[in-house]
């Protein structure tokens, strides 16, 4: 008996400890039943504010160290400095002291990316300038330090434009930069939209409570049901080798992976709000149907919002916006988009998918001041969809080069597409990968419906006697343990 309870000690002991292979994530069973554990006891602490407090700082450290190992300590490191950071900020009144402060705090955080993300791919470059040879340096990348250092600089610059006070109470701060929900791949929250949340301590409402759930459920299918489902059985295959298939499953693979990519970061945010809705924050919405852009400018308006208005608060604006000329917008758009696919890691094809981006916005910007569709089709239905169609069009190909694994990958894809294409194989496609063609058109038929549909959906969702919520939930993972991939399939923003 002491053998069998030693044998079941050592493998809890291993389920909770770090290990790179099985990070705790929204997906996972272990996840579920941690969750379910830490929502009764919040639910019980609710009534004193610090110890609620401090029992989620203690969980979402723990997550993080389920991540990334000691690497937590460099998380609560940055929180440590920016709440110094802020206060010193708002005992001053000497503006070159004010952007001192800024200015440390930009360094330090950006130094951090520097080392932890691009230092092999810098150190490779000098080497190949150079004619050397270079060892990749075994540097482990914090999981999510592209989303708590942003948070971090914008929490130290709304502070030195004065627009919002210092935050004194650093048990308040630590639970802000460490909340676990948004932690490892986003949203990227603002300390001035969370923070007052914080103070109010105000618990989830019976609709906010809903209203999580079903956003949980449908970010659970667009993860495992769409996203790891498509990938795992024709996705990576296609990328991993495109010269071995026809133009059609090429093209049919750039629009499985920019589904796959979508369903994966939007189920990732909507699980992210939905569990910080079941806790009592709401969080701004993260994604809103992009696809349906009738333009790049419009795309990048409904498109990882939260990163985007970082990127036009923080770089875009600061450079000088449109405030300068149209020459000096324009460049200030494309060094904007240059640093957002820098920022996403050390690989050349996210510049390359960056200045594509950069290069769609500039155009669209000089395009739409000298040429207009003609009077007839203004306002209608069909240059809508022409719009949107072309659109699209121009968002897998950037797609395409944000999976591609490199230049030569890129353009064997792009010699299969324009001189293999066979379209006459349509039909044996939907045959031989009949579940993918099922998965692909049920994942973007669920992103073009209408908005109302979903509100509507939520609002029914909400109405339901708790048996029959809880009998749908139950519905939705055991769909989810039914369809999920053998192994562990991580979200496709950790790695940024």
């Amino acid at each position: 008996m002491n053998l069998i309870d030693n044998i079941n000690m050592e493998s809890l002991r291993q389920v909770l400890l770090y290990d790179p292979r099985q990070p705790l994530l929204f997906n996972t069973g272990l996840f579920l039943v941690l969750f379910a554990a830490f929502l009764c006891i919040y639910r019980a602490l609710r009534a004193n504010a610090v110890l609620k407090k401090v029992f989620v700082i203690l969980f979402s450290v723990y997550f993080y160290y389920k991540s990334s190992a000691e690497c937590c300590f460099i998380l609560l490191g940055v929180c440590v400095s920016d709440y110094l950071l802020g206060l010193w900020m708002g005992a001053t009144k000497n503006n070159a002291m004010r952007r001192v402060i800024v200015a440390l705090n930009v360094a330090a955080n950006v130094g951090m990316l520097v080392y932890f993300k691009y230092t092999n791919l810098l150190l490779d470059s000098l080497s190949g300038l150079t004619g050397g040879h270079f060892d990749a340096l075994d540097i482990i990348l914090p999981a999510g330090i592209s989303f708590f250092t942003f948070r971090s600089i914008s929490y130290i610059v709304d502070l030195y434009r004065r627009q919002m006070t210092p935050e004194r109470n650093l048990l308040d701060y630590i639970f802000f930069l460490t909340f676990f929900p948004p932690l490892l791949a986003g949203p990227v929250v603002r300390a001035k939209d969370m923070l007052p949340q914080v103070k109010a301590n105000s618990p989830a409402t019976p609709e906010m409570t809903a209203e999580g759930l079903f956003m949980i459920m449908t970010g659970l299918i667009k993860k495992v049901v769409i996203a790891d489902y498509i990938s795992g059985n024709f996705v990576d295959r296609i990328f991993d080798n495109p010269s071995l298939y026809s133009g059609f499953e090429n093209l049919m693979g750039c629009l499985g992976f920019t589904l796959q990519l979508y369903c994966d970061f939007s189920g990732y945010s909507d699980m992210a709000i939905g569990i910080a809705l079941l806790l009592g924050y709401r969080f701004k919405a993260n994604f809103d149907a992009p696809f349906k852009s009738q333009n790049p400018t419009e795309f990048w308006r409904r498109w990882h919002i939260s990163l985007s208005s970082w990127l036009r608060d923080y770089i875009y604006i600061p450079l000088g916006g449109n405030r300068k000329g149209k020459w000096r917008q324009r460049a200030n758009l494309m060094a904007t988009m240059l640093i957002g696919g820098l920022w996403h890691g050390a690989s050349w094809m996210y510049v390359l998918w960056g200045a594509y981006h950069g290069a769609l916005l500039v155009a669209h910007k000089a395009l739409s001041k000298v040429w207009h569709a003609p009077r007839i089709l203004q306002g209608t239905a069909l240059l809508r969809g022409i719009n949107t169609a072309l659109t699209f069009a121009l968002i897998v190909t950037g797609f395409t080069f944000f999976r591609a694994s490199g230049p030569e990958a890129l353009g064997d894809m792009a010699v299969q597409i324009f001189t293999d294409f066979r379209a006459g194989i349509a039909g044996q496609f939907a045959e031989a990968y009949m579940l993918i063609t099922i998965a692909l058109a049920a994942g973007y038929a669920m992103h073009f419906t209408p908005r109302v549909w979903t509100t509507g959906a939520t609002r029914v969702y909400a109405a339901m006697p708790l048996a029959l919520q809880a009998l749908l939930l139950s519905a939705v993972l055991f769909l989810v343990i039914q369809t999920r991939q053998t192994d562990l399939v991580p979200f496709i923003y950790l790695q940024y």
